[in-house]
């Protein structure tokens, strides 16, 4: 018998809600059982085809207690568990950016020994096997310490710091998360394959992957892994000798670049891979909510991230039994590479996002438009980011704010009265703040004939008035329509005007 890695001494386990403990054993070990000693919790474990699970019944907040599996002769104790908030950080690189390298990672590690956080690093490797099985016999719940915390997801961090200076209670952080990764990496087959807009991502794959053994994919994985390493070496040196050379110079002198690798089962970054080494690995830990900062790595299919986070969103519910699952999704900041067009492949991602959140209960949605930086796709401020999130936490899962407080001014709808188009705006009977003189920059209407123009803006709450001479009668408007600009005009809780269109379809 053994219980899921994603188990062990330090462990935060969530309050006020059914508890559920998992793993796996062998075909005659029938009898499992679960106990917190401390607080007179009890649990026979069900044990079906080598897993077995046991739910606990739910507790409030505890600050240390111990959690017993026993089988047989056999008793495993897990020492220090806390009892308190759960939440899992999922998503990409700017999920996984590390504490130490946050702007004020320093200050927050220095004094993070007195926060009453904790984390657990769901294990990274890109395929089932004896390296997995090791990484898990290696990770564990940690309590803060500044070599503890380095590694730490910042957004993690931050949320969970400030979560739990709120609450009062110890707050755990599960991190999933995987540079580079699309959502199609995150969800299982089954729902991948259930949409025909999302083919794409399985069709490339299957293609690619047709004829080829597992150990011949597995040796051109590793090969070029190989190349890859020594191509990032001397990347990194070439931009450390020339700061701000142009992409087409660091290729010229450091050669192709074959990021993200052949289509491979070694690919962590292949459909569906990361939720067979990761996510099925953690879950049903029971949860609060989760914590999602994705969406740049599906940048060439933007028109259909809706679908796909609709998607994942319901197959993690199904997986954690919990149909209402909470969450909370960053909405993208601006970026753009500095050499690169404006696609706007990122303003249909926000697009995307905030559809989701209005069209899927128990979602929320930090607007973080202001929280990019030009030609960095990994801003270092997080807290930001982090506080965001919470924010959305407190209105939404905690219900001890307001909509008022937790979101910024959004576009609800419009109409044309002679050549002036008004834009009307909820949540903003607080009004409207602008960071200088060009915080009404970037509102564009269009007439019939579909062109855009850059329009005169006027605040007259609930609305806001769009003119242009050169646009007589009005049809459509955007606003931040772009992969990046500056972003000036918020609500007066300094939350960011979100980017909008009005000719969505």
């Amino acid at each position: 018998m053994k219980a899921a890695a994603v188990f062990s001494d330090n462990m935060v386990l969530q309050r006020n809600r059914n508890i559920r403990v998992f793993g796996t054993c062998s075909k005659n070990e029938k009898i499992i059982t679960v106990r917190i000693p401390e607080l007179e919790s009890f649990a026979r474990a069900v044990v079906k085809d080598g897993r077995w699970e046991a739910v606990l019944p739910p507790r409030k907040e505890y600050s240390s207690c111990t959690l017993e599996i026993s089988c047989g002769a056999v008793k495993k104790v897990f020492h220090n568990v806390a009892i308190g908030e759960v939440w899992l950080a999922g998503g990409q690189s700017n999920m996984e950016f590390e504490l130490q390298h946050e702007r004020k990672g320093a200050a927050a590690l220095a004094s993070c020994y007195s926060e009453n956080v904790r984390f657990y690093y769901t294990p990274k490797c890109s395929i089932l096997g004896d390296e997995l099985e090791q990484a898990e016999k290696e990770s564990c719940w940690r309590t803060p310490s500044p070599d503890n915390a380095k590694a730490w997801s910042a957004v993690g961090y931050y949320f969970a710091r400030e979560l739990s200076r709120r609450l009062g209670v110890t707050v755990g952080i599960i991190g999933c998360n995987w540079g580079g990764s699309s959502a199609s990496a995150w969800i299982s087959r089954d729902y991948l394959s259930c949409d025909k807009r999302l083919s794409p991502y399985l069709d490339e794959y299957d293609e690619a992957i047709k004829g080829k053994s597992d150990e011949e994919m597995i040796a051109e994985y590793d090969e070029y892994s190989t190349y890859q390493w020594a191509w990032e070496q001397r990347m990194i040196k070439f931009c450390a000798e020339n700061p701000g050379a142009k992409w087409d110079e660091v290729l010229k002198n450091c050669g192709e670049n074959r990021y993200p690798g052949p289509h491979s089962i070694k690919n962590p970054m292949r459909p569906c891979g990361l939720h067979e080494t990761m996510v099925k690995r953690i879950a049903p830990y029971t949860l609060a909510g989760v914590l999602w900062y994705q969406g740049e790595s599906d940048d060439h299919r933007p028109n259909t991230y809706e679908v796909l986070l609709k998607l994942l969103i319901e197959n993690w519910r199904d997986l954690w039994k919990d149909k209402e699952l909470p969450f909370m999704i960053v909405q993208l900041p601006m970026f753009r590479y500095i050499d690169d067009p404006d696609t706007k492949s990122w303003a249909l991602i926000r697009e995307a996002q905030e559809n989701v959140f209005k069209s899927v209960k128990n979602t929320g949605l930090a607007v973080c438009l202001d929280c990019g930086e030009l030609n960095n796709i990994h801003p270092t401020d997080k807290s930001q980011v982090a506080h965001r999130l919470y924010l959305q936490a407190m209105s939404e899962v905690y219900e001890v704010i307001t909509r008022r407080d937790s979101l910024p001014p959004m576009y609800d709808n419009f109409e044309v009265i002679g050549n002036a188009m008004l834009i009307h705006l909820t949540n903003c009977e607080m009004g409207l703040g602008g960071k200088d003189e060009h915080c009404l920059d970037g509102f564009e209407i269009a007439g019939e004939d579909g062109v855009y123009y850059p329009a005169k803006a006027t605040v007259r709450l609930p609305y806001i008035e769009l003119r242009s001479d050169k646009v007589k009668m009005p049809a459509a408007a955007r606003y931040k329509w772009t992969n990046y600009a500056d972003v000036g005009l918020f609500g007066i809780n300094d939350l960011p005007l979100p980017p909008f269109r009005t000719d969505k379809y």
